[in-house]
C-alpha cells in the first residue's frame, strides 16, 4: 500500500475534471480556479484518496503516470499526442533492449516514452540540432529517472550518424527524406524506419526517397481519436475530437544485392 510523501507529484482531478500536477510540500497550499488545498493534508495518505478544497470541492489525489507527466512538459515545440506515440511504439518494434535513434528531441515527449520502453537494457540515442532542447530533455529525463537510458546528441543527422546496428531510426524533423540515407546506415537488417510529419507534402517526399533508397514495407497512416460522451440514453461522440496530428510513416530496411 503506497501512501504519499513529502516530495511525491500527485495529479490531482477536480470536481470540474480538470488536471493538476503538484509536487507535495508541507505547509504549502496548492490554488486553482476551485479553490485551494492544503499540501500537507496528503502527507501519509493513499492514492486515490479524496481532499476538499477551501470552496468544498472535491479533488481526487492521483498517482501520475508517464504519460501524465510529459503532457504536462513545457511545450517547447510541437509534441506528439498520445494517440500516435502508442503507434509508434508498435509498429517501431520498441521493447525491453531495443537501440533506437530519435532525431528531433524536441519537448523530449517521444524521447520520454521511448527511454522507458526500452528500459532496463536498451538506448535512445536522440539528436537534435538546438542544445537548448537537449537540456530541457536531460532535465525531464533525470526527474523520471530515465536519463540513464537515453544519449542526448548535439547533431544533424542528415550528415552523420555514429550508431549502427540499431533496432529502429525515429525521426520527427522538417526535411526527413534528407535523413533516410543515415538511416538505411544505422538501421540493422530489417530494422525499422519511422518518420512523423504534420504535412502530405513531406509525407510523397520521404516515401518516394525511401523507394529509392533500399525500403519496403512502406506504409502511411493517420491517427484519428474521438471521445466519447456516455450517459445513459444520451451516449453520442464529444463535438470536439483529437482529429489530424501527423502522418506517420513506416518502412523496413532490405538488403540491396543487386
Amino acid at each position: 500500500m503506497e501512501t504519499i510523501c513529502e516530495g511525491d507529484t500527485v495529479l490531482f482531478m477536480t470536481e470540474k475534471k480538470k488536471k493538476y500536477m503538484v509536487k507535495i510540500v508541507r505547509g504549502k497550499k496548492y490554488h486553482a480556479s476551485e479553490g485551494y488545498v492544503d499540501l500537507s493534508e496528503l502527507l501519509g495518505k493513499r492514492y486515490g484518496c479524496k481532499v476538499k478544497s477551501n470552496t468544498g470541492s472535491t479533488w481526487v489525489a492521483l498517482k501520475p503516470t508517464i504519460l501524465d507527466y510529459v503532457l504536462h512538459y513545457p511545450r517547447i515545440t510541437q509534441i506528439i499526442y498520445p494517440k500516435d506515440l502508442g503507434y509508434i511504439i508498435l509498429v517501431g518494434g520498441v521493447r525491453p533492449g531495443s537501440r533506437v535513434v530519435e532525431a528531433g528531441t524536441g519537448s523530449g515527449v517521444l524521447t520520454t516514452i521511448l527511454a522507458s520502453y526500452v528500459a532496463p537494457t536498451g538506448k535512445v540515442y536522440s539528436y537534435d540540432v538546438e542544445e537548448e532542447y537537449l537540456e530541457n530533455a536531460r532535465k525531464n529525463l533525470d526527474k523520471l529517472s530515465l536519463l540513464q537510458y537515453v544519449e542526448l546528441k548535439h547533431g544533424n543527422v542528415e550528415k552523420d550518424v555514429a550508431e549502427k546496428e540499431v533496432d529502429s531510426f525515429i525521426l520527427d524533423v522538417p526535411e526527413p527524406w534528407k535523413a533516410i540515407k543515415s538511416a538505411y546506415s544505422a538501421l540493422r537488417d530489417g530494422g525499422i524506419f519511422v518518420s512523423v510529419s504534420p504535412t502530405i507534402e513531406q509525407v510523397i517526399e520521404t516515401v518516394e526517397t525511401l523507394r529509392k533508397e533500399g525500403f519496403e514495407d512502406i506504409s502511411t497512416v493517420e491517427i484519428l481519436s474521438r471521445e466519447m460522451r456516455v450517459k445513459k440514453g444520451m451516449t453520442r461522440p464529444v463535438h470536439i475530437m483529437h482529429a489530424h496530428t501527423c502522418y506517420i510513416t513506416t518502412a523496413r530496411k532490405i538488403l540491396n544485392e543487386e
